[in-house]
């Protein structure tokens, strides 16, 4: 073997190297799409066609997050990130024609389009996620695709602050659409890169994927079996809750109370914050000095305590206002108006209330993947176990969108999230608390050949 071979073994096909360059691929689309998302309305003083165009996606991500770890199983990474990064320029792209024609349509059905493309990719990417490291990794492998994925949301937010920092406009400039266009564009690009998971070697020499060649009857049982598995039933109101707090957050509180360019900056932080969260959690959860039990218990009391705390502080300044600007003309009831983050008294603290936002969901997302990562180990059921994550999480979405389209007060919606959050919780207790050290499955150690065989026999369709 030359050097060229090893080299390309050693650092291409490692697991970190995947990581990497899947954690790249969501921080150009996803990322970016987060940040738009993140500045209420996609960046629409008028949060209606946002609103409606998020309940659109949510509404197909539902099906294709559960159908995504099977399509992705039987078509491989590469072409199917591919495709479903381009889904994220689409959907960007469509603002331009709503900033020029004011008719929501083309939005609206581009978030449907998206929802289809990002349940794909979340499946992949969770995935490759929580099934190429060792166990006694994964915590750190999550951590370092929330720190890369999340710095598209840095990024992200960095754009409309800096061309928005002197206008007085109430909507994002056509020049902000097309960076992100040509961002998640070239995220869908990278996609391409991905080595095929059968070619993946870890460190100690084991393949991540030893699997036979799937079939669309294998998935479709496969799919099944996930609303008769014990623990994604048990599991099913934390994936519900994980993303319903996005909508209320981006809405009702940032772009609500804060100016256009502070939307921008607080977004900075919120997902600059995600990044401090998964990389401090990663320490706990990677923890070999305590059994795998008593890390999932010290996580799950962090995230319980520290979602309460924030939801306690956000409704003291819930209090304070029941509506943002109107379409109307009519100003946010916000005490003194709305907020820039050059107003240092008032800004402080809303601010950094923000800032916590992006921590908490850092701590929910990252102990949820860990959680999925532990009951087992099998890539094939992984892909699917992402898939119905993702899935029902844009269920709970969904809901959430339309709440805050529907004009639903902002105290309810605060209360909706609060009620929430204390339900999933008690369930999630029950699988941390049937967590053994180890979830090697029995089967793992009889299958057969080796992975390189089966790609040879089947391409990269053999697994992912």
């Amino acid at each position: 073997m030359g050097v060229l071979d090893v080299f390309r073994r050693v650092r291409y096909y490692s697991p970190m190297t995947q990581i990497v360059l899947v954690g790249l691929v969501c921080f150009l689309c996803p990322g970016m799409f987060n940040a738009l998302n993140g500045m209420g309305g996609g960046g629409q003083m008028d949060r209606t066609t946002g609103n409606n165009a998020n309940t659109a996606l949510y509404c197909t991500f539902i099906v294709f997050g559960i159908l995504g770890g099977s399509i992705v199983n039987l078509f491989g990474v590469r072409w199917t990130i591919f495709c479903s990064g381009l889904t994220y320029a689409l959907y960007s792209g469509s603002y331009i024609y709503l900033n020029h024609t004011a008719n929501g349509a083309f939005t609206i059905a581009a978030g449907a389009i998206l929802g289809v493309g990002a349940g794909i990719l979340w499946a992949a990417q969770g995935m490759i996620m929580v099934s190429y490291p060792r166990e006694e990794e994964k915590g750190k492998y999550i951590a370092i695709f929330w720190i890369i994925f999340n710095l598209g949301g840095v990024i992200g937010g960095i754009l409309p602050f800096a061309i928005n920092f002197h206008s007085e406009k109430d909507s994002l400039s056509d020049g902000v659409y097309i960076a992100f266009v040509v961002l998640e564009c070239l995220g869908a690009l990278m996609g391409l890169a991905l080595a095929p998971p059968a070619k993946v070697v870890r460190n100690d020499g084991s393949s991540v994927v030893l699997v036979k060649y799937t079939s669309v009857g294998k998935e479709t049982v496969g799919i099944l079996k996930l609303f008769v598995d014990p623990m994604m039933l048990a599991l099913l109101p934390m994936c519900f809750t994980s993303n319903f707090f996005y909508s209320y957050q981006f809405g009702p509180v940032n772009a609500s109370i804060f100016t256009l360019r502070t939307r921008g900056f607080n977004n900075i932080f919120y997902w600059g914050a995600q990044m401090v969260g998964a990389y401090a959690l990663s320490y706990l959860l990677d923890n070999q000095r305590m059994t795998r039990r008593t890390r999932g218990l010290v996580a799950f009391a962090i995230v319980a305590v520290f979602f309460n705390v924030i939801w306690g502080g956000t409704l003291k300044q819930q209090l304070k206002y029941t509506h943002g600007p109107l379409p109307n003309g009519e100003p946010t009831d916000y005490p003194g108006g709305l907020i820039d983050f050059l107003q240092h008294s008032r800004a402080a603290g809303p601010i950094i209330l923000y800032m916590l936002y992006g921590i908490g969901d850092a701590l929910y997302q990252n102990f949820a993947y860990w959680l999925i990562g532990s009951l087992t180990n099998d890539s094939q059921k992984l892909s699917r176990y992402a898939g119905f994550y993702k899935g029902i999480q844009s269920l709970g979405a969904t809901v959430a969108w339309q709440l805050d389209a529907k004009s639903v007060s902002y105290l309810h919606q605060l209360i909706g999230n609060w009620v929430l959050l204390v339900i999933s919780l008690v369930p999630m207790l029950y699988v941390v608390w049937t967590l053994k050290d180890h979830s090697e499955d029995p089967e793992d150690a009889s299958k057969a050949d080796s992975a390189d065989e089966y790609v040879e026999k089947q391409g990269e369709a053999v697994y992912v």
